[in-house]
This record gives structure tokens, sequence and C-alpha cells, in this order.
């Protein structure tokens, strides 16, 4: 069975770009637009790793990732933002983000990165 992963982006070109580079991976690919949008998809797909944009309408990458959290604590999400922001991140990791990558970033250390942390998970 294929790894599954949520991609959660505001902008629709980065969603596309990260669906294909995953599908071609062989990865199920879920997306959704939101912060909402995320937190029904979770329930319903109970993916692998999230890709969580950090600023969104409705609801941000923080809070969305804070309610996926508390409800699946072992959820590996990855924040991207492009803002460097120290306390953006700071208070990410403190709600349970494993990791938060700034834009742009490079989609095949992307690549890696969601590798290497599902790898973790699973040994």
């Amino acid at each position: 069975m294929p790894n599954k992963i949520l991609i959660v982006d505001d902008q629709k070109g980065v969603r596309r770009l990260l669906e294909e580079l995953f599908k071609k991976e062989g990865w199920s690919v879920y997306i959704a637009a939101d912060g909402l949008e995320a937190i029904s998809m979770v329930k319903e797909a109970i993916p692998d790793i999230v890709l969580m944009d950090m600023k969104m309408p409705n609801m941000n990458g923080l809070e969305s990732s804070a309610v996926i959290l508390k409800e699946f604590p072992d959820m590996i999400i990855i924040m991207m933002t492009a803002y460097g922001e120290m306390d953006v991140v700071k208070k990410a990791l403190e709600v349970g983000v494993k990791r938060c990558i700034t834009k742009p970033f490079d989609i095949l250390s992307m690549r890696d990165l969601v590798n290497e942390l599902v790898l973790e998970k699973v040994s």
C-alpha cells in the first residue's frame, strides 16, 4: 500500500508541484487549500505525513496543526513558511510540528526530508 501525503497550501501552483512530485514517487496524494479543509482531510485519509503551509485563509497552518496534533499526536507535520520568523517556527515546534521549511524550498530536498521522516516513523 503506498504512503499517503496531504499537501496543504492556498497557492495552487505549490500544491500542483508537490502533488506531481509525490505521485511520481508512488505516493497517494491528498490536497487541501486551507487549514479547515486540512483537518477534515486528515480525519478522512489519515495520511502518513502532512506538508502544511503557514499563511492561509480561514485557518492558518499553526492553528490547524494544533487541532490535528491534538487528535493525532503521532502525525508528522512539516510546516512550510515564506516567513522565516523565529517566533512562528518556535510556536510550530511547540505544538508538535516535526520540521519547518522556508519557502522557496528545493523540491528534491523536500522529497528527501519527507521520505526520511516517514521511514523514521516506521522503524
